[in-house]
């Protein structure tokens, strides 16, 4: 029969592992068992199919700032998700797009996880700290859970009345 253990059982249990008893932080690489690891992104030996990179395309005039205004500006149904509508990365952003596909919209969407400047930029355009965000007529409206809300309540129809497009048929 299985056994129930405390919690403090559990943690002197842990605590006599060689790796809880390490002090030692590292930063930079170091030595373990003979490998070599880096923490450090930007270590010269670390190849580039593992380091860092900014996959949106900007000239120097552009910011990941105006990206996002622009954005939101100029689609009447904007979402930073996970993933992309026909492959969404995370329950919520799938969920919010099969809310949003329902009412036969354009859609315009960029994926937040393929560069991390975007995802902060998008934080600080909405003020807002989880994903899915979604811009509806260059409003923000909130993620996956409010869009689910809305939709249930009416508002998300009346919302999206005037862009091209209705409720499919059930």
């Amino acid at each position: 029969m299985a056994r129930l253990l405390s919690s403090n059982t559990l943690l002197k249990a842990i605590s006599t592992l060689p790796a809880a008893r390490s002090s030692r932080n590292v930063i930079g690489p170091f030595y373990q068992n003979g490998l070599k690891y880096s923490t450090v992104p930007s270590d010269p030996d670390t190849h580039d199919d593992f380091r860092p990179t900014n996959k949106v395309q900007d000239s120097a005039a552009v910011s990941f700032k105006d990206i996002v205004e622009q954005d939101v500006k100029e689609n009447p149904v904007m979402i930073y998700m996970k993933g992309v509508p026909d492959f969404p990365q995370c329950g919520f952003s799938s969920l919010a797009v099969r809310v949003l596909k329902h009412y036969n919209i354009p859609l315009s969407a960029r994926n937040i996880l393929e560069d991390p400047e975007l995802k902060s930029a998008v934080k600080a355009f909405s003020h807002w700290p989880t994903f899915p965000q979604i811009f509806i007529k260059g409003e923000f409206v909130g993620g996956s859970d409010i869009i689910l809300n809305m939709h249930q309540n009416g508002e998300l129809k009346e919302k999206l009345k005037d862009i091209s497009g209705s409720p499919k048929p059930k």
